[in-house]
């Protein structure tokens, strides 16, 4: 007998529901909140990167003695074609319509291709991986060069100031994790008009300058682009590896989809955001051209003398934001990471009572801090870090691509040759770039690629040694049914209550059920045993959150479904099931939790290292008391050692 929380499948659906229930929360914040919203959140990276994406792409001209009013125009055409290209016609038209039931993100796009390709390949799992190792690397970079862009300006205002810009940036960053778990609700509110300011500010600012040298409007022209590439050989290559900060944020688009929706974070970008941009990079350009000696700060050096401080307390403030968007999707990834089995489970705590998004993750916060200081130290100015920034960038960009391959031929259901046609078109530009980037490899490039490196072999091995973990286990196990009949033939003394066991393998006995009866000798009247199971999708409705099988008169098995992007909260589960019928008293119920100490084995199927790396990454895992959002008054654990 099986008892279902409703009719369908817990795993079925097309998530019309879920689309329909979006759409009422979004309802009631209204379109304009929406925009103002994502304008806040959403472009706070690739916002903020007017501080020195041109500034960068023009030092190689500068370096090489090569600085010409028709390169300045080429160096801006090429941003301009990336902002259009990579940003407008790839992410703005096509990734976004690739959401796994209105949500977006790297680990989201590669849920959607499995599904399409109607198993767990590993191809995509790689690229998933790949593309969620990388941005890691990139939520390490952004706080660090996005505030340190900004708090250089201070030197401008006076050199005094330059001696102060690591003190004053370090304390930024430091105070901006710190705050992190006290939850960020309150000053998101003021996201949005903090960056309508700020891009109003850069777009007025770059317009006011145009007219002192209208010709840098041909770089509108894209053979601007093309010829300088062409004429520069591998200056030009150089200067393309720097265009591309111009889109650093741009993954933010995409990741950030489930939280305002497709048709806001369009509207923001094509009929506000981009245009800002453009005028300022455009101003930017004719300050050069009629001024070259503001190359070295074009930025700052638009504002008028009396502007120059408020522009700079005003880009702080942008880049803050930039920052604090970056961490909160460092946090988002990782709670998916955990749910997809990709890192070991960590306590995820919840700083808003009304939004699910909301949340922190101390060890997370903690390795970002670390991290961010380690590189502000060690490169000390924006300038060195811009190195290291592209190819975080450009290599999530060629993953996702790779995977919107596969969900445009499987599950959109394009011919082969239009799919590969559409990737490769794609493709070509963000090799090109990424090419370009993989330049600076020797001047700071190398710090994404060893973060990166280093996350993927942590996913690595953690799914691997959790596999075999579990293949042990289940050859060592007694299969559930079994055990029943063997009950039944030699009955142990029972006593008044429901006992609940979690187990990640509902086919056989838990480990904690099998060391309780050993030890102690007895069994509840009542047993549940609970497996939770991670879908992929981002949420399961409610109304399909559980599944019981009724297994004997005194033992029942139930499955509880989650999206990768929900936190597992087993008292709620279980106050669902009760209000459907399934019947227990919480008073008189404990939970049975088995506490694994993972020891190396000669014997193990992986090398040495990667066997203490698992064993090391087991003890950083969260207890499942606070991880399941168990009472820790109810709860029972039994150890047991383990070798793999």
């Amino acid at each position: 007998m099986m008892q279902r929380s409703d009719a369908g499948p817990a795993s079925g659906g097309d998530g019309t529901q879920a689309h329909a229930h979006l759409g009422d929360e979004r309802a009631k914040g209204g379109l304009a909140g929406l925009i103002i919203g994502s304008i806040g959140v959403v472009y706070g990276d690739i916002g903020t990167s007017p501080l020195y994406a041109l500034r960068e792409s023009l030092a190689h001209q500068v370096e090489h003695d090569a600085l010409t009013e028709e390169s300045v125009i080429g160096a801006i055409s090429l941003l301009i074609f990336a902002l259009i290209f990579t940003v407008t016609i790839k992410y703005v038209i096509f990734v976004m319509r690739a959401d796994n039931r209105g949500e977006g993100g790297i680990l989201s796009l590669m849920a959607l291709a499995q599904t399409a390709m109607g198993r767990r390949t590993k191809v995509a799992f790689m690229l998933g991986v790949g593309g969620a190792a990388l941005f890691a690397g990139e939520a390490i970079i952004t706080p660090a060069i996005s505030v340190m862009s900004a708090i250089e300006g201070l030197e401008l205002v006076t050199h005094r100031f330059s001696e102060f810009v690591l003190p004053i940036t370090i304390f930024i960053l430091v105070t901006l994790f710190w705050v992190q778990s006290h939850g960020t609700a309150r000053v998101a509110a003021f996201f949005g008009p903090i960056m309508i300011v700020f891009f109003l500010t850069i777009g007025v600012l770059g317009a006011m300058h145009i007219p002192e040298a209208p010709q840098v409007l041909r770089s509108f022209d894209p053979r601007q682009g093309i010829a300088f590439l062409v004429t520069h050989g591998w200056l030009g290559f150089a200067v393309l590896g720097s265009v591309f900060l111009a889109v650093t944020g741009v993954e933010a688009l995409y990741a950030d989809m489930g939280h305002f929706g497709r048709g806001p974070i369009r509207i923001a970008w094509l009929g506000f955001v981009l245009p800002a941009l453009l005028l300022n990079y455009l101003g930017q350009g004719a300050l050069v051209l009629s001024r070259p000696e503001a190359v070295g700060n074009p930025f700052f050096l638009l504002a008028p003398d009396w502007g120059l401080l408020p522009l700079v307390v005003l880009s702080t403030l942008a880049t803050t934001i930039a920052a604090q968007a970056v961490i909160t999707g460092a946090f988002s990834l990782a709670r998916q990471a955990i749910q997809l089995g990709l890192i070991p489970r960590l306590e995820v705590t919840h700083t808003s009572a009304s939004q699910e998004g909301q949340i922190y993750i101390g060890r997370i916060n903690r390795l970002l801090l670390i991290g961010v200081l380690l590189l502000v130290i060690a490169f000390k100015s924006s300038s060195a870090l811009a190195s290291a920034y592209g190819i975080a960038v450009t290599g999530t960009m060629v993953l996702s691509t790779s995977l919107l391959f596969i969900v445009a031929w499987r599950k959109w259901g394009w011919p082969l040759f239009a799919a590969i046609l559409f990737a490769a078109s794609f493709l070509v530009v963000e090799f090109a770039f990424l090419t370009a980037n993989l330049m600076k490899v020797k001047d700071g490039g190398w710090v994404p690629l060893a973060l990166g490196g280093c996350v993927m072999i942590i996913m690595w091995t953690w799914t691997r040694g959790t596999h075999l973990l579990a293949e042990k286990t289940h050859r060592d196990s007694i299969p559930m049914m079994e055990l029943i009949a063997m009950l039944q033939k030699s009955k142990p003394t029972r006593v008044p209550g429901t006992a609940v066991f979690l187990t990640s393998d509902p086919a056989v006995a838990p480990t904690a059920l099998m060391h309780n009866l050993k030890h102690n000798k007895v069994l509840h009247e009542r047993v549940l045993v609970i497996c939770v199971k991670t879908e992929d999708r981002p949420r399961v409705m409610p109304g399909k959150r559980f599944e019981i099988d009724k297994l004997s008169d005194d033992f029942y098995r139930a499955t509880l479904h989650y999206g990768f992007m929900e936190s597992p909260r087993v008292p709620a589960a279980l106050a669902a099931m009760r209000k459907a019928g399934f019947k227990y008293d919480i008073m008189t119920t404990s939970f049975f939790l088995g506490r694994r100490s993972i020891k190396e084995s000669p014997s193990s199927e992986m090398p040495v290292w990667q066997d203490k790396l698992y064993v090391a990454l087991t003890r950083q895992a969260a207890n499942a008391t606070d991880f399941f959002s168990i009472p820790s008054d109810r709860v029972v654990e039994l150890g047991a050692q383990v070798t793999i």
